[in-house]
């Protein structure tokens, strides 16, 4: 039976772990020459050697215009075309130490390097995709957004900004690439209560974090979180020829959270 990717050609970014992890050893084994990348070399390393001889790991800090252009360069030099780009690096700012993250103590600085890294980095990610992907008319870019991207988040007013661009900025994206007849589509994901390294500043560790974790799935409706293998099988279907006709949409993968009320009604 015929890989769902075989032969295609995929660029992950930020995928030394979590999400990015996930999908990068599912597109490997759904046939995809998988280029992993990250600014955690050692990690990136050895999720390459985990997805196999057809995985090579690159460096890229995804902020830097100028390692998004070598990076695209030596893809093209080794296999001659791109045909996804997964935008999947981010950061919270909790992770990194940024202080306060609500709207009222924020640090313009702590703003600034949420959005370069979350916004801008998306920004370059499709510039550059689909620059190399145009001279083949074909192509698929998968920003991940969040759910936060959808909804405000008073604690989080950097992240929550930085992945609503994500969300509209992936609309222009597959606009622009219709109207240009690239034949390349551009679509988002947006990923709620998934259990990754990122949620662990606010879990806490011992019984405080049992209680955190019941706390999140009792307002999930289906009373559990996610796993980054639930978004990298989402992001597996829109890199593949399956989702041919499917460009510029948002795709929830949360539990339910976003269908209803937060408070559903109990069982009597």
């Amino acid at each position: 039976m015929k890989k769902r990717l075989e032969s295609k050609v995929a660029l992950i970014t930020g995928s030394s772990s979590g999400i990015g992890e996930a999908t990068a050893l599912l597109f490997a084994k759904e046939g995809a020459f998988v280029v992993v990348s990250d600014i955690d070399d050692g990690q990136g390393a050895k999720v390459a050697k985990a997805c196999g001889p057809q995985s090579l790991y690159l460096h890229l800090d995804v902020r830097e215009e100028r390692e998004w252009a070598e990076t695209i360069q030596a893809i093209l030099e080794q296999f001659h075309k791109i045909d996804i780009v997964v935008n999947n690096a981010g950061i919270t700012g909790f992770q990194e130490g940024f202080g306060p993250q609500d709207p009222e103590h924020a640090t313009l600085k702590s703003w600034r390097d949420v959005h370069a890294v979350n916004s801008e980095g998306v920004f370059l990610g499709c510039k550059y995709a689909i620059q190399a992907m145009k001279e083949n008319k074909s192509g698929s870019i998968i920003n991940i957004s969040s759910r936060s991207g959808l909804v405000g988040i008073p604690g989080a007013a950097a992240y929550a900004s930085s992945k609503a661009s994500v969300r509209n900025h992936s609309k222009t994206v597959a606009l622009y690439c219709c109207q240009q007849r690239y034949n390349i589509r551009c679509n988002s994901i947006h990923p709620a209560a998934i259990l990754t390294p990122m949620w662990e500043p606010m879990l806490g560790s011992g019984p405080e974090r049992e209680v955190a974790l019941a706390a999140i799935m009792h307002d999930i409706p289906m009373r559990k979180m996610g796993t980054p293998a639930d978004v990298a099988y989402a992001a597996l279907f829109l890199a593949s020829d399956e989702s041919a006709y499917i460009t510029g949409i948002e795709l929830t993968i949360d539990g339910g959270i976003l269908a209803g009320a937060g408070a559903p009604p109990s069982k009597k």
